[in-house]
């Protein structure tokens, strides 16, 4: 894969130092450290606020993490292709959600290491459900997830705990959710609960 932000010496330092700084000044604390694992699809909740990709992005720098993110392929066009690459962006065909499963399960297997960061509740919005496709690369891809929070009472953001996917989704859903019933987002009133829509719920192969 391409060399990212999170990799590149000198920018890469001085932002982890400004990461640490700002995250201080803020009175926020990073929890981790990072599983000691090859591959595996790391999501975080509750997304309310625009302020929670700051967050995360410092988190990022200060826990020392290599992570991609997926992007539409349309974003990745010249001259911006280099640039969003270099941020960890990976284009991918959107045109439908079974094909961006597909392709992020290809990635997957064509690399030893591999960090993707994925938004389960898709958007900042009050949603009624959370979107299903991490689950299923993991199940696809045979990767563990890595369950990240960011918790505005608290003041407190990193890593939780490394979740098997089972291929049971009802009963894995249940306790990805009784993980994150003890944060909450900024805005309380926007939160997604860790639900899908029951026709999604059923066990995966």
């Amino acid at each position: 894969m391409q060399r990212t932000v999170f990799e590149t010496p000198g920018i890469r330092d001085v932002l982890r130092f400004v990461s640490r700084f700002i995250l201080g000044i803020m009175g926020w604390r990073v929890v981790g450290p990072l599983p000691d694992l090859r591959k595996y699809v790391i999501i975080a909740a509750y997304h309310t606020s625009n302020w929670d990709f700051f967050i995360g992005i410092c988190a990022a720098f200060l826990l020392r993490i290599k992570t991609y993110w997926i992007g539409k392929d349309t974003l990745f066009r010249h001259p911006f292709d280099r640039f969003f690459r270099w941020l960890g962006g990976i284009p991918i065909n959107r045109s439908s959600s079974q094909n961006m499963v597909e392709s992020i399960i290809q990635v997957f297997e064509r690399h030893e290491n591999m960090i993707i960061a994925l938004a389960p509740e898709g958007t900042r919005r009050k949603m009624p459900y959370w979107k299903s496709g991490f689950y299923h690369i993991a199940v696809g891809a045979r990767i563990p997830i890595v369950l990240a929070f960011i918790d505005y009472p608290s003041k407190s953001c990193g890593i939780g705990k490394v979740f098997h996917p089972t291929g049971d989704m009802e009963a894995d859903m249940k306790m990805i959710r009784a993980f994150y019933s003890r944060f909450m987002g900024k805005f309380s009133d926007l939160m997604t609960l860790p639900v899908l829509k029951p026709a999604k719920i059923r066990k995966c192969s």
